[in-house]
């Protein structure tokens, strides 16, 4: 079992060194040295590798792999001399996994609470050419929603509704659920260098999957909450996620309604900003000029405020509905086989 440290990851490899369905799992370690072998024990057969990545873990969990782990697939634990997050561990796995020829690469969490055993249904629906990327969903059943805590229940469908409208992704839920795989086609697509490396890492992850045009499908599952202590800073995350979720959606816009494509839902997008702004300043003029001169604005000049409006409002809706009909549908992954046998399976990538 090798021993590396974040700043000896190698870059990803190309992607012609990719072959056949080798499939890893990246398992980010902070305080979890208590749980962190019963989930390696339950990672099923059909995975190649697994890489353990101590993210300056003040337990010594990547030491205690290191020396009780008898797994043969544990070829690798990494790292890192500074605490950078779940996103900048995943980050680290991710290049590691690539540059050695990873196919589909998954995420589990090493506190036990996302059950091994259910990866078989992250990873098969990537490998037949349904998605690029597969995630957890908590909120399927509802029988087990309600084995979920009413304060992550809440946080989870708020944070779902706010996903949706920022991420482009209006199929999908639970977007903070950390149980995923993704293609590694799709993944070289990502500019991981500028990925969120904290807790809004799943979130980012969903923006620019969509700018890449990745295909993403929710996985059914059952989370487990046996009380462990969470390491989330709910004050920090309400500070910083307003104004992160803002950024990724005016990036993301951008890149799929301006610089990639310019389409019917660009139209509606510029035209209702423009009719509502109008409107709204043409009746904020003819309220001044009502104050200073003491005489009511008519019906019609109300109208000519209150009409763009209006129509800038019903194309703003039109636009949604166009971004929820917009969603992508056949996988990044399968459109890129092709060229990839004609070597130009690294090339093309966006980075936003």
């Amino acid at each position: 079992m090798r021993s590396v440290h974040d700043s000896a990851v190698p870059p990803a490899a190309p992607a012609e060194a990719i072959e056949g369905p080798n499939v890893s799992v990246v398992i980010p370690c902070y305080k979890v040295r208590e749980h962190v072998l019963a989930v390696i024990v339950r990672i099923p057969e059909r995975v190649s590798r697994i890489y353990v990545v101590d993210d300056c873990c003040p337990e010594g969990t990547g030491q205690y792999v290191q020396t009780h782990c008898q797994d043969p697939r544990v070829q690798r634990v990494i790292f890192h001399e500074h605490n950078k997050g779940v996103g900048g561990a995943m980050i680290s796995g991710y290049r590691a996994a690539l540059a050695e020829g990873a196919t589909v690469i998954a995420k589990i969490d090493g506190d036990g609470q996302m059950d091994p055993r259910l990866l078989d249904r992250f990873i098969d629906p990537i490998l037949s050419g349904k998605a690029d990327y597969a995630k957890g969903n908590r909120f399927f059943d509802l029988e087990l929603v309600a084995s979920m805590p009413r304060a992550r229940l809440f946080g989870n469908s708020v944070l779902s509704l706010i996903n949706k409208f920022v991420s482009g992704y209006w199929n999908i839920m639970d977007p903070s659920n950390g149980y995923t795989a993704i293609h590694a086609a799709a993944l070289r697509h990502i500019p991981l260098e500028k990925v969120d490396q904290r807790y809004f890492f799943e979130s980012d992850m969903l923006v620019r999957l969509n700018i890449a045009r990745a295909v993403v499908m929710d996985i059914p599952m059952e989370a487990r909450y046996a009380g462990e202590p969470s390491s989330l800073n709910i004050a920090k995350v309400t500070l910083t996620f307003p104004g992160k979720y803002v950024q990724r959606f005016v990036k993301r816009i951008f890149f799929n309604y301006f610089l990639r494509d310019f389409n019917i839902g660009t139209v509606e997008l510029v035209m209702g900003i423009l009719l509502i702004l109008a409107g709204v300043g043409f009746g904020i003029i003819r309220w001044y000029m009502s104050i200073e001169s003491l005489i009511p604005a008519t019906s019609g000049q109300v109208m000519l405020s209150a009409l763009p409006i209006l129509l800038g409002f019903q194309l703003l809706i039109s636009a949604l509905a166009f971004d929820i009909g917009h969603v992508p549908t056949v996988p990044l992954h399968v459109l890129l086989s092709p060229l990839r046998f004609r070597g130009f399976g690294t090339g093309g990538r966006i980075d936003p």
